[in-house]
């Protein structure tokens, strides 16, 4: 039994979804990467139908992973997450079956989600965090992350598809030069994407979720400039 950070996840509206195998598919080949990039401790997986999880270490790789699979396949699905922190017990090796506190909490979360939702004020909200009682984080830390999850959450939901676009070059590393080729627009149009839609202050964020501390503002200006 050990705390972790862990993360349930589903596609919006799937049921509504023309091509079931192609959700299946383009679900499965994101997990795959972000599985690849994040290396959680227990990788992610579809469990049933649209739903998925996997656990990490902490929950700043936890939020960094939620992320990198919205963007990922946002130009044709739009997916939730739950994030708990809490003790996962590992019940079955083969296949693999867990329980405990930290799915429970997870659970709650990505149900709170689903709730808020449907809610004109709050349906632009994708993610939430629920600590397990039995695992309590430091005062104001849960707070604080989960205000930090419900801006980003917001920041991304007034986001265009091709901004989406440039925000997923951004976070997998890619210069904006590179973004330009792959969008086929010029340069000067992600530059101006960058700066209009606030896309490096997601970039730092995400940056500062994965060294657990301060990433340099300069650094990343410096690299959306290259």
């Amino acid at each position: 039994m050990a705390i972790q950070a862990t993360l349930i996840g589903d596609v919006v509206a799937s049921r509504a979804a023309a091509d079931r195998a192609d959700l299946h598919r383009v679900l499965s080949a994101a997990l795959d990467e972000v599985n690849t990039t994040f290396r959680p401790t227990i990788p992610l997986r579809i469990t049933l139908g649209d739903e998925y999880q996997g656990a990490f270490a902490d929950l700043g790789s936890a939020a960094r992973a939620a992320l990198a699979l919205t963007v990922r396949i946002a130009d044709v699905y739009d997916v939730r997450h739950g994030l708990g922190w809490g003790e996962v017990t590992e019940l079955q090796q083969e296949p693999r079956v867990e329980d405990g506190p930290g799915w429970w909490a997870a659970r709650a979360a990505i149900e709170t989600v689903h709730d808020l939702q449907q809610r004109p004020a709050t349906g632009w909200v994708r993610t939430r965090l629920k600590v397990a009682s039995q695992s309590p984080l430091p005062p104001g830390m849960a707070g604080a992350f989960g205000a930090a999850l419900s801006l980003r959450d917001q920041a991304i939901a007034r986001l265009s598809p091709r901004a989406v676009s440039v925000l997923r070059g951004l976070l997998d590393g890619e210069t904006q030069r590179e973004i330009a080729e792959r969008l086929q627009i010029s340069p000067s149009a992600v530059s101006q994407r960058i700066r209009t839609d606030g896309l490096g202050a997601l970039v730092v964020a995400d940056q500062v979720w994965a060294s657990d501390g301060e990433a340099s503002p300069a650094t990343t200006h410096s690299k959306e400039e290259r």
